[in-house]
């Protein structure tokens, strides 16, 4: 089944009860889009399916591949929907694995297998439908939540699973909770050419940060890496909080809706507004993070504790939203 999806007439859903500051013009996590539509491709009527999207309008005859490892039950791309049309419409071609058929299957030691058959199954459907030729030289991979233990167990065993090497890995708010299905115990084998973004949630009460100083503590071998908090802010004078959740890297972006509905998809729906988070936070470390590991640019945007890899906005008055904390690998 396929679709394709004009941005071009779809409006920006999000929440505007709170006014947010606007995205940035250009640059990491801004507004200079390549392309204005995005081909919507589903193949994901197995647990190890996955959605495949493209960008359009112009279509180019290459594009580098991304791999968006959702958290546990979120395997609506609607959820992160609104990061994902940023993504493809900056030139990325996206997978979107599905690794669940629902909430209790698979097992979570079956997660990851799954997520590695959907990205071979979808590097043949790239080779064979001629459309868009996939560039696999600096393959990436995103994820959140379980979607971030997923990918660090990918970029550690991509061999035995049969994958391209990853490049660069962010992991977002990483972790299994209660549930250890698909952990290591190490992440010392990780490559050591890998550039590595690990973002923790300074209010996260559904995996907290153990996982995320896991990675990073025990990534020895991997010296270009950064363990990054984000924390609350607030604005009594704009009546605004800027929060520090689990779930802040969510976009509820009703053009991506495949239609399926469980718990995690219907909380998610409440959480519809993308903010400075998204713009500085997540959206430009990503961005920064591929444009260094491909180009070597921005590489100050998304490594080594400088300013512009902090920064966070500003409050419409002009003071600084709270900083992002950096933690650097010891010497």
């Amino acid at each position: 089944m396929v679709f394709q999806i004009m941005f071009a007439l779809i409006p920006l859903l999000m929440n505007t009860k709170d006014a947010v500051i606007a995205q940035p013009a250009n640059g990491p996590g801004g507004a200079d889009y390549q392309h204005e539509e995005v081909i919507f491709k589903d193949f994901a009527q197995a647990e190890d399916g996955y959605w495949l999207f493209l960008p359009s309008h112009p279509m180019p005859k290459a594009a580098h591949l991304v791999v968006f490892n959702h958290g546990y039950g979120a395997y609506n791309p609607m959820v992160y929907g609104q990061w994902l049309r940023h993504l493809v419409r900056k030139g990325n071609i996206v997978i979107y694995p599905r690794y669940q058929k629902n909430l209790l299957h698979p097992k979570p030691d079956k997660f990851a297998k799954n997520v590695a058959t959907a990205i071979q199954d979808a590097l043949h459907q790239l080779d064979t439908s001629q459309q868009i030729r996939p560039i696999l030289d600096h393959f990436s991979i995103v994820g959140h939540s379980y979607g971030g233990a997923i990918a660090a167990d990918l970029a550690v065993n991509y061999s035995s699973y049969n994958i391209p090497k990853p490049k660069a890995l962010m992991l977002c708010a990483p972790g299994t909770g209660f549930l250890k299905g698909g952990r290591l115990d190490t992440y010392e084998q990780l490559p050591k050419d890998l550039k590595l973004i690990i973002v923790a949630e300074d209010d996260d009460h559904v995996v907290g940060d153990e996982f995320a100083k896991l990675v990073f503590e025990t990534a020895t071998n991997t010296p270009n890496r950064n363990l990054i908090y984000h924390f609350e802010d607030k604005n009594k004078n704009e009546n605004r909080r800027i929060g520090a959740k689990h779930n802040e890297c969510y976009g509820i972006d009703q053009a991506f809706d495949t239609g399926l509905r469980n718990i995690t998809a219907m909380r998610a729906s409440r959480w519809d507004e993308v903010n400075e988070v998204d713009y500085y936070c997540y959206w430009k470390l990503f961005d920064a993070l591929l444009d260094c590991t491909r180009y070597g640019k921005n590489c100050s945007f998304a490594f080594g504790g400088s300013p512009e890899q902090k920064y966070m906005g500003e409050w419409k008055k002009g003071k600084k939203i709270r900083a992002l904390e950096v933690i650097l690998p010891p010497n």
